[in-house]
């Protein structure tokens, strides 16, 4: 059905055939491809791998085969079994280890499957490295170990737990405050890791946890990417218990998704806008020198844009992916950041999407902030998005398209680090071509769903006349 090589890792659907689909060659190549760049970033090192799934079917199969190939090169792999992304990215700084590999295909169906790479600082690999891997792969530029050299496998079965503890002991996280607040949220944690993970957390908190499809067998209960047409069944759950709010994860439990008291979706952009506004608050006028700077990508909303500013702050966006996002974030000593689909980066944890963390902030701000989650989401300013894409044919030049649209708004306040960007005084519109098709992706923003949507058939004709 469809396998997918990208400097991020390789995905696809399991079963079928070779180089068409995620079969366990392909989860052999890729492993050993990523186990030959980092040996050759080490050499005469012994090198230890964290490795992770999230709770999906295939899961063990592929891990399975990723931890054999790599004792195959000779790397000792540390493995922990059912976890999350942000789990094993803490385990890699935490453990020293050289790299780290996570089996999940994040918010995709029960059919996919991925190997998601990270460095030896638990974050994503840049595009270089990523490069690299791909080319070793295609070579099959594989020498592996003699039998005296084989590596070692171990098992590490509480990083979860350990994860938690890391998470309490963030400054801003206050467990007091939290305790006190008495809070009663139903979790969806569609039936993988989050559904250890964050009642656990939930539990330390003292926070009275109703759990939804938390139980990790893979059988999603639902679409697992958390949107609104997929969240029915926690938004009736939410108003049926009287809970203060609904927590939704995916399954590897990097975007987090709210859900308010009345069974409305707080809005997957409005997660990072709240633990921002929080944090923000709290860092404000401590020291001169602390930067209260803030990043997300260019599809994301203008509200953390308005609330980085309210607070006297500088907002950056960055080209879509975590791992430009990062690096933005490090280059501008970001202290929060993400994307708009409900992933929160908070480097005093670590540089990756964590919705351990972010839970702990936005009930931190909640407990604090002693309004309701709805009221606190009225708070912000309201934007609606559209999200559309138009396909064009193979032949068709993308790159010359969207230069087009360039130049045609070259005098409004654009930007072309990521497509092209156009922001208007009131709305702005995203154009970003598909790294695997001939697509062209339309995001657009205004101050009305009416307008957002208008906005983007505006430009779906435009983009049509530029062919």
């Amino acid at each position: 059905m469809a396998l997918i090589k990208s400097i991020s890792g390789i995905r696809g659907t399991i079963g079928g055939v070779v180089d068409e689909n995620l079969t366990p060659v392909n989860a052999v190549k890729f492993a050993a491809a990523y186990g030959i760049w980092l040996k050759q970033q080490n050499k005469a090192k012994t090198l230890n791998v964290i490795l992770g799934r999230d709770a999906r079917i295939s899961g063990e199969m592929i891990s399975n085969l990723v931890a054999n190939t790599l004792i195959g090169l000779g790397i000792n792999v540390i493995d922990l079994g059912l976890s999350t992304t942000p789990t094993v990215e803490i385990a890699v700084t935490l453990d020293h280890a050289d790299g780290g590999i996570i089996i999940t295909a994040s918010h995709n169906p029960k059919q996919w499957n991925a190997l998601k790479l990270l460095n030896h600082k638990g974050e994503f690999l840049n595009a270089v490295n990523g490069e690299k891997i791909l080319k070793i792969a295609e070579e099959e530029d594989f020498l592996f170990a003699e039998v005296d050299d084989l590596g070692q496998y171990q098992k590490k079965d509480d990083y979860i737990e350990r994860h938690i503890s890391e998470v309490l002991k963030l400054d801003l996280i206050d467990v007091e405050a939290i305790k006190n607040a008495n809070f009663k949220v139903v979790v969806d944690a569609v039936n993988s890791t989050g559904g250890i993970a964050i009642p656990s957390l939930l539990k330390k908190l003292g926070v009275e946890c109703v759990a939804l499809y938390c139980d990790p067998n893979g059988h999603f209960p639902h679409n697992p990417e958390p949107l609104k047409e997929h969240l029915t069944d926690i938004s009736e759950l939410v108003v049926k218990e009287k809970a203060d709010f609904g927590i939704v994860v995916d399954p590897d439990v990097d975007r987090l998704a709210i859900i308010c008291e009345d069974g409305s979706m707080f809005g997957e952009e409005y997660t990072l806008v709240a633990c921002a506004d929080y944090v923000l608050g709290k860092t404000t006028g401590k020291s001169a020198e602390k930067t209260i700077n803030t990043v997300s990508n260019l599809s994301s909303s203008r509200a953390l844009r308005d609330i980085t500013l309210k607070h006297g702050g500088q907002y950056y966006a960055s080209a879509v992916g975590e791992v430009n996002v990062v690096e933005l974030m490090k280059e501008t000593n970001a202290i929060i950041g993400g994307e708009g689909n409900g992933g929160i980066i908070y480097p005093e944890s670590h540089y990756g999407r964590d919705s351990l963390v972010g839970v702990g902030l936005f009930l931190s701000h909640l407990a604090h902030a002693k309004i309701s989650c709805k009221n606190l989401r009225e708070s912000y300013p309201s934007y609606y998005m559209s999200k559309s894409k138009i396909e064009l044919t193979p032949e068709i030049n993308v790159d010359l398209i969207l230069d087009k649209m360039a130049q045609k708004y070259k005098h409004e306040n654009h930007s072309t680090i990521d497509g092209v960007k156009i922001d208007f005084e009131t709305e702005w519109v995203h154009l970003r071509k598909s790294n695997t098709e001939p697509i062209i992706r339309i995001y657009t923003e205004s101050n009305s769903q009416e307008n957002a949507d208008k906005l983007a058939v505006r430009f779906i004709e435009e983009i049509k006349q530029a062919v």
